[in-house]
């Protein structure tokens, strides 16, 4: 037994001093629960900003904008139809309700009537939920104001010029993460373990000068993520027949652009890692936040307000919001030159600290 409790304590004693299974056992999946908790198990925090076109001026439609109006999840803005339908495109609004002309009439005379709810296909989670909402308003104004059920019939208005598939939202964040995953675990980890070997150190004393290793190593990263996306987008048209609807040109700026921050950043992880224990827990901290975070895969409407400036700061929301608008058309989160200067300004941020901050041994 004294055997038993001694093997016991060593490894105990060998389990606690590997800070990095310390990390992955209990520190990360705490992270984890903090994260998705703060996203998900919050009240009161989400909110949509819906328009709301009310055409006729009778009692019954009166009754349901002033339903729509109490929904608690809803930011309602009345206003014209074309001013709706243009605040949808940019991004403004998740959906927009037309009460048209007639409605009171029509329920008066227990006439079906169809709503027109205009979405972008885009915002698809968001869109789904902003959708499911307003079903459930009509229906209950089906049971209340008319008495009788399925007189109000909702009708899903695209404002995209063609119905796209979950594959053609799910492509342009893949592609922003692949660029994210190739600064933040390529770049950062690499260096790091050339630090600890001491190969960084005999490379500063050969003539080899330290810009030359830093610039090689800049353009075989920038190499491989030029490799991530052509592999992507091809696959993503042989295999599933997506096709880019914006314009090449502008499209592969944004793709330099965020290879080249995500690789500055990974420059700065390797610079303030003094260990690769430390430099693996670091780019798990900077990458799972991003990826949950950033609005490619969850709708950045569902996150509580307190999140949003964290959102609002990360350089993975403006590639993947970028990405989108120019490979499918999606409505914008930010003005495409916006989401540039965002970008630039993280690239240029990173590389200065990198330079101040890296140590070769």
């Amino acid at each position: 037994m004294r055997a038993f409790w001694k093997l016991f304590m060593a490894n105990l004693k060998g389990f606690i001093r590997d800070r990095m299974a310390l990390f992955w056992m209990l520190a990360f999946p705490v992270f984890i629960i903090l994260l998705f908790g703060a996203v998900f198990g919050g009240e009161g925090g989400t909110s949509f900003d819906i328009g709301l076109v009310v055409e006729d001026s009778g009692p019954a439609a009166m009754g349901i904008a002033k339903a729509f109006e109490q929904v608690p999840v809803f930011n309602v803005h009345r206003g014209k139809l074309s001013e709706e339908l243009e605040a949808l495109k940019k991004g403004d609004r998740r959906a927009v309700v037309v009460l048209p002309e007639g409605l009171s009439n029509a329920i008066a005379a227990k006439k079906p009537l169809d709503i027109p709810v205009y979405y972008d296909p885009a915002n698809q989670t968001a869109s789904q939920i902003v959708l499911s909402i307003v079903r459930r308003v009509l229906e209950e104004a089906d049971r209340r104001v008319s008495g009788a059920p399925r007189l109000l019939r909702l009708s899903e208005q695209i404002i995209l010029g063609r119905r796209l598939r979950n594959i053609d939202y799910l492509l342009p964040g893949v592609v922003a993460m692949a660029l994210m995953q190739l600064g933040v675990f390529g770049t950062a980890h690499p260096i790091i373990s050339l630090r600890e070997r001491q190969v960084l150190r005999r490379l500063s004393a050969t003539p080899l000068s330290r810009s030359t290793f830093l610039a090689a190593d800049v353009l075989l990263r920038l190499l491989i993520g030029l490799v991530q996306v052509v592999l992507l987008l091809g696959i993503g048209r042989l295999v599933f027949d997506v096709s880019i609807q914006g314009d090449w040109l502008l499209l592969a700026g944004f793709l330099a652009l965020g290879a080249a921050t995500f690789i500055a950043l990974g420059f700065l992880v390797a610079s303030i890692s003094p260990t690769e224990e430390a430099g693996n827990a670091i780019t798990q901290l900077v990458n799972f936040p991003m990826m949950f975070l950033s609005g490619i895969f969850f709708p950045v409407e569902i996150m509580p307000d307190w999140l949003r400036p964290i959102v609002e700061a990360m350089p993975l929301t403006y590639l993947g919001d970028a990405l989108r608008q120019i490979m499918v058309g999606a409505s914008a989160m930010h003005p495409l030159p916006l989401n540039a200067a965002v970008l630039a300004g993280w690239l240029v941020l990173c590389v200065i600290l990198s330079v101040r901050l890296f140590r070769w041994e």
